[in-house]
């Protein structure tokens, strides 16, 4: 059976319910354990081996260093976007606390980079918070606390998910790396079998026409 053969037998047997996957859908790399089972002959090495080096490397199609680069990506985004998060919720909360106070707060302000300002901030019930897309939008500060209260929850829970993903991912690599590694080491053994074979077989024939 071919390796093409294979996948497609495989993927009828588990179309009821998919290959398997981890939580968020990426599939496990195949286990090969014997070579000979796996493979069946040196016709099927070469398929096998470009089958497997797809999974492995870049390219169209759901490869594991695509989704590897795309998870850390995520991730990195999410490292920065948790501490905005937390550092605008302590706001509102602080801004919680002192709304029903009567003497105004005196702070200062980023304008930019390198510039700040002073400013008084009278008690308030609702502030305005950044959505994204050069969106703003009021809100009532209970209403904004429960807001970025759930966009932190979201966003921890998603970066975690990804850093578990990232684990897994370098696990399949791995997988498929020793996988390649045991299909091509068998088919370097089978030529060299092949070699000495037909080297055995010329010897035997130069003998005879000696004699």
């Amino acid at each position: 059976m071919s390796a093409d053969a294979k996948v497609a037998s495989s993927s009828a047997a588990q179309s009821s319910k998919g290959p398997p996957t981890n939580p968020r859908g990426i599939p496990f790399a195949p286990f090969v354990d014997n070579v000979e089972d796996y493979v069946g002959s040196r016709e099927e090495v070469e398929p096998t081996l470009r089958s497997f080096q797809e999974m492995i490397s870049l390219g169209e199609g759901r490869k594991y260093q695509f989704m590897e680069m795309n998870l850390q990506k995520r991730a990195g985004g999410l490292k920065e976007k948790i501490p905005e998060i937390k550092k605008t919720l302590e706001t509102v909360r602080f801004l919680k606390l002192r709304k029903d106070d009567e003497e105004p707060l005196e702070t200062t302000f980023e304008l930019n980079d390198t510039l700040y300002a002073k400013a008084q901030i009278p008690a308030t019930e609702e502030v305005y918070i950044w959505l994204g897309a050069n969106v703003m939008l009021s809100y009532p500060i209970d209403e904004a606390e429960e807001l970025l209260e759930g966009k932190l929850s979201t966003a921890t829970q998603t970066l975690s998910n990804c850093e578990e993903d990232l684990d897994f991912l370098r696990e399949q690599i791995t997988t498929m790396e020793v996988a390649l590694a045991r299909v091509y080491n068998w088919d370097v053994v089978q030529k060299r079998k092949e070699k000495a074979d037909e080297e055995k077989t010329k010897g035997k024939g130069k003998g005879k026409e000696a004699a």
